[in-house]
């Protein structure tokens, strides 16, 4: 089983060298593309204004993070529950910046950029010229999001979650041909000698049908079965009458 982690942020800006920081980490856990129903979830104190323009997008203001924890207090708890998954976020470029820009001030290590997959580059290669917003794939694959009227980063992760499920390929794409194998094999496993010898009697016992062939008919048909290259009739038919 392939464990993944989907995840999106808001912060109070554009740009990390602007001076801008994450406000809220929103990640879902999925195993198989299917989301396990584990989270982890924080609003961030900043340590700065966030902007107007930014609120307007989240809807998140100063006071409602005043009083949250800084990055430096929940990374820890965020590396581990992200460990070495692999990251599936809209737009990873932006969010990654910041991420990465947050651990850089603590000085812990960078998430590889291996270890991240942008559905937004996904979905642009896979209808080029659409849009390809999360609204807009919402609507494609008919996702409810009617309760989103504003961004939120947990928000968002769980709404990216049916998308990406949608996205690569749907419910169908998480059915396991091998799996299925396994299953026939071990039902076969369980029937008795008795049914299977049963089986193989019903799958051969059928009755010929005879039919009435003049001799000049079947040399006419051995004459065109000859003409035939490697045809069955010459193979199995013409060879067994000589």
């Amino acid at each position: 089983m392939e464990r993944e982690v989907i995840l999106d942020t808001e912060t109070t800006g554009l740009d990390p060298k602007d001076g801008h920081r994450i406000i809220e980490i929103g990640c879902v856990e999925v195993f198989n593309r299917m989301p396990t129903g584990k989270v982890f979830h924080h609003y961030i104190n900043p340590l700065r204004e966030i902007g107007p323009d930014a609120t307007r997008i989240h809807g998140i203001t100063n006071e409602m993070v005043t009083k949250k924890p800084i990055f430096e207090k929940i990374a820890d708890e965020f590396l581990e529950f992200v460990g070495d998954s692999r990251l599936v976020i809209h737009n990873a470029d932006f969010d990654m910046k910041f991420l990465n820009a947050e651990l850089f001030y603590l000085k812990k290590a960078d998430i590889p950029e291996t270890q991240v997959f942008c559905t937004l580059k996904h979905a642009r290669k896979k209808y080029p010229g659409a849009q390809n917003s999360l609204d807009a794939l919402c609507k494609r694959f008919s996702v409810d999001n009617s309760h989103r009227d504003k961004h939120g980063a947990l928000l968002d992760a769980e709404i990216l979650a049916a998308v990406y499920l949608e996205l690569m390929g749907g419910r169908q794409n998480t059915i396991s041909l091998t799996e299925e194998i396994e299953e026939a094999e071990k039902l076969s496993d369980k029937r008795t000698d008795k049914q299977k010898n049963k089986m193989n009697i019903e799958r051969v016992d059928f009755t010929y049908r005879k039919f009435d062939v003049s001799d000049d008919e079947l040399s006419a048909h051995k004459k065109f079965a000859g003409s035939l290259k490697n045809s069955l009739w010459d193979k199995i038919y013409l060879g067994n009458q000589g």
